[in-house]
């Protein structure tokens, strides 16, 4: 080999051993940096439902009328609207309009589609205490109602929020307990909560029952509201000690 190529050698080789040195220890914080950010972990889904006594009634009432012509069938349902909507405007309620129709009727009986009148439906809706429904649907009756569509027994906004923040705060509770529970069964302990997502939730009003009663001297509506249930759901991860 020639003398003069040793010195060239020796620095090419150098810088392979740095370089391979220099590789050696950028590796060594890379992996600890990696290995730091794993977490022992433990997801749980927790679930509560709440009870409690309706403080609102939804009640829906209807006008309904037949007429030979669009005109007499309209023309009979705005009467006894009116009459209607007065009677319970006087009576302190706020009514609603909630549905109207006017549409014919046609007898099929024969070879041909015959028109016999039409009919004209215009529906109310108001709210009321669980303990006035009754006295408030006999008002409608008295005064032109002639179909009671539904008596609704349910929560006030504020009553809802209220049984809501019960139910999210018992969801949150049985979520550590599940998690509680099968980490003490891996002889772990749950820590702190690392993340948190709120379920869609439930609500389930009460549609109240209509009892009338049988004296001589004329029944009144009286009902029998059960209790309306607020639901909520979670789902929790922790971090597992």
């Amino acid at each position: 080999m020639d003398n003069r190529l040793l010195p060239a050698l020796l620095v090419a080789g150098m810088l392979v051993l740095a370089g391979c040195a220099g590789a050696t220890g950028d590796a060594t914080p890379l992996q600890t940096a990696t290995g730091s950010t794993d977490t022992n972990t433990i997801t749980s889904g927790g679930s509560a439902t709440v009870s409690a006594a309706p403080d609102l009634a939804v009640i829906g009432v209807a006008v309904e009328v037949r007429g030979d012509t669009a005109e007499a069938a309209r023309t009979q349902a705005a009467t006894q609207v009116d009459q209607l909507r007065s009677a319970l405007t006087d009576a302190g309620y706020e009514v609603e309009t909630t549905a109207f129709r006017l549409d014919p009727e046609y007898d099929y009986s024969g070879d041909n589609r015959d028109l016999v009148g039409y009919r004209a439906y215009h529906a109310l809706s108001f709210e009321t205490t669980p303990d006035d429904a009754g006295a408030a649907v006999d008002l409608a009756v008295d005064n032109g109602a002639t179909a009671i569509q539904t008596v609704q027994f349910t929560l006030s906004d504020e009553t809802r929020a209220e049984l809501r923040a019960e139910a999210l705060a018992g969801a949150v509770e049985d979520a550590r307990g599940s998690a509680e529970t099968v980490a003490g069964a891996a002889d772990r302990s749950v820590g702190t909560e690392l993340s948190m997502q709120v379920g869609s939730g439930g609500y389930q009003p009460y549609d109240g029952r209509v009892a009338y009663e049988t004296a001589d001297a004329g029944g009144s509506t009286t009902f029998e509201p059960g209790s309306v249930t607020v639901s909520a759901s979670v789902t929790v991860t922790y971090e597992l000690q």
